[in-house]
Parts: C-alpha cells; structure tokens; sequence
C-alpha cells in the first residue's frame, strides 16, 4: 500500500485509490466478515455493503490513517447491526458453512466447533475475539476500533475465551502416523 503524500500541487500524490484497495486488502476484509456471521454468504453480502459504503466516502477513507481500519470498522457495524436486527425478529442465524468432509486435515470438526461457539457468544464478545486473535490487535487498538474502554475490551476478552473453552471441549492427541511419530500437537484456543 502506498502512502499518502502531496505532490508538488498539493494533490494527493500516493494515495491508494479503491480499485488497488480492493485488490490488496479484500481477502482480509472478507475473513473478518466471515468469522463474525458465520456463512459465506453473508461474510460476501456484507463485504459487498461495506465496500460499496467506503466507495461513496472513499475522499475521506483514503486519507484516514488506516485505510482497512475504518473499512474493519464499517464490517464490524455492519455486522452487529444484521446481529441484532436478527435478534429483535427472535431468529438465529443456522447458516453456518460446514466443512468439506473430505478435507484432509485433523483440525476440521474443531474448527467447526469453534465457529459455532464463536457464533453462540453475543456479538459484543465476538467481535473482540474476532479483533483479538484474528486480527492480532491489542486493547486500546480495540477499544478505539469499537468505541468502548479498554476495561471494556479486556472483560469481553475474557468472558469470550471462558465461553469458547467450555463450549469447545479439549482436543485429544492426534493417534500416531504409520512410522510411529506423532503429528504436531493440536493449538489450544486462548490457553488453559
């Protein structure tokens, strides 16, 4: 991505322009979607409105410090606004995409799992552990990114893992292959 500079004008000579934005930083984006609605549907409607909302600004995004940041954050508005418009009409959103079963890896119906706990957990709490460990980001990054404390982000966090952990049992040992070795033990989500 190019940085934002002014040419001898005064015009904005680097700017990213939102063709080139959507080139690089889509796949990112449409993750993001992803994990907090569940489906590829959705993750792929959503995508399309919040890009489609950051091209009418696009003066005002190009210019932001973080060109993904605010489009992250558009995503994630998004996101809780479908979140709790569902919730108000008393549904549930059951489109959660399942995995090939002949997907060859061990980490399959954990991932599931996963998502479906991710899912259960109210969209507050998603969305920080969606921002936490899909993300890397920290605290206060959060906490700016969602507009709360980092008290706030740092008790959803938790309260999140602690729901994950009981929701998504432990993994057992992967068994040994043929020539007797064990595969690389399995990561543990959020710790203990």
């Amino acid at each position: 991505m190019r940085l934002v500079g002014l040419d001898r004008r005064g015009r904005d000579a680097g700017r990213i322009d939102f063709a080139e934005f959507v080139q690089q930083r889509s796949a990112a984006l449409f993750r993001t979607a992803y994990v907090l609605t569940g489906s590829q549907d959705s993750a792929e409607d959503l995508l399309q409105e919040a890009l489609e909302k950051a091209c009418r600004h696009w003066s005002r995004v190009a210019v932001a410090d973080s060109p993904e940041a605010y489009v992250r954050r558009i995503v994630v508005d998004l996101a809780n606004d479908r979140w709790r418009s569902l919730r108000r009409m008393g549904e549930r959103s059951h489109d959660v995409e399942r995995a090939d079963p002949r997907d060859p890896y061990r980490l399959v119906d954990l991932r599931d799992e996963l998502v479906q706990a991710l899912h259960a957990l109210p969209i507050g709490m998603r969305t920080v552990v969606v921002l936490h460990y899909l993300h890397d980001m920290g605290d206060h990054e959060i906490a700016e990114t969602l507009r709360i404390s980092a008290g706030s982000v740092r008790s959803q966090l938790a309260r999140g893992l602690a729901g994950l952990r009981t929701a998504v049992p432990r993994p057992e040992q992967p068994p040994p292959t043929s020539d007797g070795r064990r595969t690389a033990p399995l990561p543990q989500f959020g710790g203990a």
